[in-house]
C-alpha cells in the first residue's frame, strides 16, 4: 500500500502564518481516486486512530488523507486558551486549505467527535463540489449534560492517574496543550449554548452517523437531530456494546457501515 507521512505547511484561509500540521496518506493520490479525509476526535491525531485508516483504504481502495490539528499529535503547538468557536475556526480556515494543499477532486470527509461537528460546520456552511457524503462517528451537534459529566470525569482521570501518560503516546510534547484545549472549553459555562443544528439543513450530500449505543459523550438525540433536520438521505448505524470508539470498540460492524456506505457514494 502506499504511504506518504511526515508534515504540510497549511496556508490558513484568513491569511495567518502557514501551520506545520503532521499527516499520513495512505493508497492512490487525488488523480487516482477519490479521498477520505480522516477529522480525529477532541483527544485524537494521526496515530490515535491507530489502524483504522489503514483498514479503510485497504477495504474501499480509496485514498486516504489524516492529519493533526494544530495542538495535535506532532504539528505545530497552539497557544491556550483555544477559542469557544475552536470548530469553526478549524472548518472556516484550514480543512479547505488542506483539500486545496493536495489538490483534492473528489472525498468523503470522515469525522469523530470533534472531528465529525468540523466535517458538518464545513460542508453545511461550504458549497463544496468535491464533497461527496459524510461520515460521522460520534458527532455533537449541540451540547448534553451527558458530555459534560463524561468530561468532567476525563479531567479528574487527567488529574488522579495515568491517563497523562497514555496520551502522551499520541502527543508528545502537545500532550498538555491537546487535553486541556479540549477539556476546558467544553466546561465553560458559555460553551453549553454551542450549537451547529443550524448547518444540518443546509448539507447537500448523504450523511452516515455511527454511534455507540454506550457512549458516555452523547446520546441518540443527536442523530435524531439530523435525522429531524437533514433534507439528504441519513443513515444511522446504532452498534451495541460499543461507546465513544466504535472503530476500536466494534470495529466490524463500524467497517461494514463505512464500506457500504462509501460504495454507495464512489
Amino acid at each position: 500500500m502506499r504511504e506518504l507521512n511526515g508534515h504540510m505547511d497549511i496556508a490558513p484561509r484568513n491569511g495567518g502564518d502557514p501551520e506545520k500540521l503532521e499527516y499520513l496518506w495512505l493508497g492512490p493520490p487525488p488523480d487516482e481516486a477519490p479521498t477520505l479525509v480522516l477529522l480525529h476526535e477532541g483527544l485524537g491525531s494521526v496515530t490515535k486512530w491507530q489502524d483504522f485508516p489503514a483498514i479503510l483504504t485497504e477495504a474501499t481502495g480509496l485514498g486516504t488523507l489524516v492529519y493533526s490539528r494544530k495542538g495535535y499529535g506532532s504539528s505545530v503547538h497552539v497557544e491556550l486558551p483555544r477559542h469557544l468557536n475552536y470548530m469553526h475556526l478549524e472548518a472556516e480556515e484550514i480543512l479547505g486549505a488542506v483539500l486545496d494543499h493536495w489538490n483534492i477532486k473528489s472525498c468523503i470527509l470522515v469525522g469523530h467527535s470533534d472531528g465529525a461537528s468540523i466535517a458538518t460546520i464545513y460542508a453545511g456552511q461550504f458549497d463544496d463540489p468535491r464533497i461527496k457524503g459524510l461520515v460521522l462517528i460520534a458527532p455533537h451537534f449541540f451540547v448534553e449534560e451527558e458530555s459534560l459529566a463524561a468530561i468532567k470525569v476525563a479531567k479528574e482521570a487527567w488529574e488522579t492517574t495515568g491517563f497523562r501518560e497514555k496520551l502522551k503516546r499520541y502527543h508528545g510534547d502537545n500532550v498538555d496543550c491537546a487535553f486541556w484545549g479540549w477539556n476546558r472549553v467544553w466546561l465553560e459555562n458559555d460553551f453549553r449554548d454551542w450549537n451547529i443544528e443550524e448547518f444540518l439543513p443546509k448539507l447537500k450530500v448523504p450523511v452516515l452517523i455511527i454511534q455507540g449505543l454506550d457512549d458516555a459523550y452523547g446520546t441518540p438525540k443527536q442523530w435524531e437531530a439530523a435525522e429531524d433536520k437533514c433534507v439528504v438521505p441519513v443513515t444511522v448505524a446504532a452498534l451495541p456494546d460499543c461507546q465513544h470508539l466504535p472503530f476500536r470498540e466494534n470495529p466490524k460492524m463500524t467497517l461494514e457501515a463505512c464500506v457500504k456506505f462509501i460504495a454507495g457514494l464512489v
